[in-house]
């Protein structure tokens, strides 16, 4: 696409039960690529959204594994490897004291890796998006409800999905410029 394709159609509604049964009548029309914007949870859009699961429970289960075996590896190679030191004459390698380390490195780099993923599973940070360019965007966090029709549907096309967007009842429906 060029630079002159807009980024898609954003409708405006009044209500989030507006906002939902929107979204449910673009996702029986086909439509995938979309996005809502609401300034309190609306039940049930994310299922209308198509908003899938995230990778995040193996982001944070990867950093959990990540500092359990740095924690005990670290700890055996100090006290069996490096710097073995036989005191009272315990073993070398004596496990139930590594478990406090270990325990708390797995919380540690689990909660690291929970934030970072976060972050970048989102795709933040995020200074500018095409929705911004919309004058009336700045009620989203007021009153207003939006849903956002992106050029790149393998069905939009400008003036068709303008009338569908105002025949759910859109109070305004704008070209949301890239």
């Amino acid at each position: 696409m060029n630079d002159s394709w807009p980024h898609g159609l954003m409708g405006e509604f009044s209500t989030p039960v507006e906002l939902l049964e929107a979204a449910r009548a673009a996702r029986h029309a086909g439509y995938r690529r979309m996005e809502g914007y609401s300034p309190v949870p609306v039940e049930g859009l994310a299922e209308e959204l198509d908003f899938h699961q995230t990778g995040m429970p193996a982001v944070v289960l990867c950093g959990g594994i990540l500092g359990c075996l740095t924690g005990y590896l670290m700890q055996y190679w100090i006290s069996a490897i490096d710097y073995p030191l036989n005191i009272g004459g315990r073993p070398l390698h004596s496990w139930p004291s590594f478990i406090p380390v270990t325990f708390e490195l797995t919380i540690l780099s689990g909660a690291i890796f929970a934030f970072v993923g976060m972050l970048a599973l989102n795709g933040l940070p995020l200074p500018y998006h095409p929705v911004f360019n919309v004058e009336r965007f700045t009620l989203a966090g007021k009153d207003r409800f939006f849903l956002c029709i992106e050029a790149a549907d393998p069905l939009f096309d400008l003036t068709r999905t303008g009338r569908f967007l105002e025949s759910l009842g859109a109070k305004e429906v704008v070209i949301v410029e890239p």
